[in-house]
């Protein structure tokens, strides 16, 4: 049983070092997601070799494998717990001309359960509803339902798990339509005046992700990631990013975006609310992103019920207030982190006739 427990653990160190390598095949970005998962079985292994008394030199090392393991992996997660400090403060006081209540849901494309999408509008009455993977089926069920609640809307209805529909009941400004790094992945730039008369940039991402049936790398995502976090870097403007960017917090690239772009982070200082798998508890981990810039505070954030999708939907309040942004921390890129983001949009612009379609 000991040796067991040591090539298990030794096999849980591999697992949480591999991470750590530039590769960009999907075998080895698979392992940034399960961040919690590795470190509870990195934790619990180490306890069962200690239970066990263990004396043999190669014992101690089993055992120090997987304490070296879960002490990485707890260190990473730490960020992501209500330990940390909040990168985004909460909002002191109300004032609905110059908040701003976002629902982003992956809907799934095949999933026939729309209604209970539109109940949750219906019950939460978001300003700005964001879908992903919402093809004609999806488009029409919702412009029926919500079509007279939310006057503005931009429609991408596609059948290839990237169509995209963006309702609001705020007026949408100067909308575009961008295919910033593949021709079938679409994405949307707006802006969007809020009751105060103050304009917020929106882009709603969902980037193709590193799996078997999708691509075989990380580049195509990391680039479309980053170029829009280039896009926003040295913009003052209030901006949000929202959407399934088929990255997790804690990975390399959506770090190295916020460095870029100086967004944050709501749920650092908050925990995981994983969006994720809906269907699997222990395999889920935070694939629904809102970031936001510094002029904002966060009113509410919440994880609302399954909809029939393998994903959670996501609700946020935010409060536009640029005289607290000295008490936000976005984070900033140095030269190298720079130059690394540069030659990630350049290789896949390069590279553009090998992406998968």
């Amino acid at each position: 049983m000991q040796l067991l427990f040591t090539l298990l653990g030794c096999l849980v160190l591999i697992v949480t070092l591999v991470p750590y390598l530039r590769i960009r095949h999907w075998s080895v970005r698979s392992f940034d997601f399960p961040l919690l998962q590795i470190a509870c079985i990195a934790t619990a292994l180490a306890l069962l070799q200690l239970a066990c008394q263990p004396h043999a030199w190669w014992h101690w090392c089993g055992v120090g494998a997987s304490l070296v393991a879960a002490g990485v992996q707890w260190a990473r997660i730490y960020p992501w717990t209500p330990l940390a400090r909040c990168a985004v403060v909460k909002a002191r006081e109300r004032d609905a001309s110059r908040e701003l209540t976002l629902l982003v849901s992956n809907v799934l494309t095949p999933n026939r359960q729309a209604h209970k999408l539109i109940s949750q509008v219906e019950q939460h009455q978001p300003d700005l509803l964001l879908t992903l993977e919402s093809d004609r089926w999806w488009g029409d069920r919702l412009d029926e339902a919500l079509g007279e609640q939310f006057p503005d809307a931009v429609r991408i209805p596609l059948d290839n798990l990237y169509g995209m529909h963006l309702y609001s009941r705020l007026p949408l400004e100067e909308v575009e339509v961008k295919w910033l790094i593949q021709d079938d992945i679409p994405s949307i730039h707006a802006w969007v005046r809020l009751e105060s008369g103050k304009r917020v940039r929106l882009h709603a991402l969902h980037p193709r992700p590193p799996a078997p049936s999708e691509s075989d790398e990380s580049l195509w995502r990391d680039a479309e990631l980053l170029l829009v976090g280039e896009a926003i870097a040295g913009d003052k403007r209030a901006t949000l990013v929202a959407g399934d960017l088929n990255d997790v917090a804690w990975s390399r690239t959506t770090k190295l975006f916020c460095k870029v772009s100086g967004m944050l982070d709501l749920r650092r200082g908050r925990g995981q609310y994983s969006t994720f798998h809906a269907k699997y508890p222990f395999l889920r981990w935070p694939l629904d992103h809102v970031f936001v810039s510094e002029q904002f505070t966060l009113v509410a954030m919440r994880r609302l019920k399954e909809i029939g999708s393998d994903h959670f939907p996501m609700l946020v309040t935010l409060r536009h207030d640029p005289s607290r942004a000295d008490e936000n921390e976005p984070e900033a890129a140095d030269a190298e982190e720079r130059r690394d983001a540069d030659d990630t949009i350049e290789e896949a612009k390069e590279r553009h006739g090998e992406a998968p379609v």
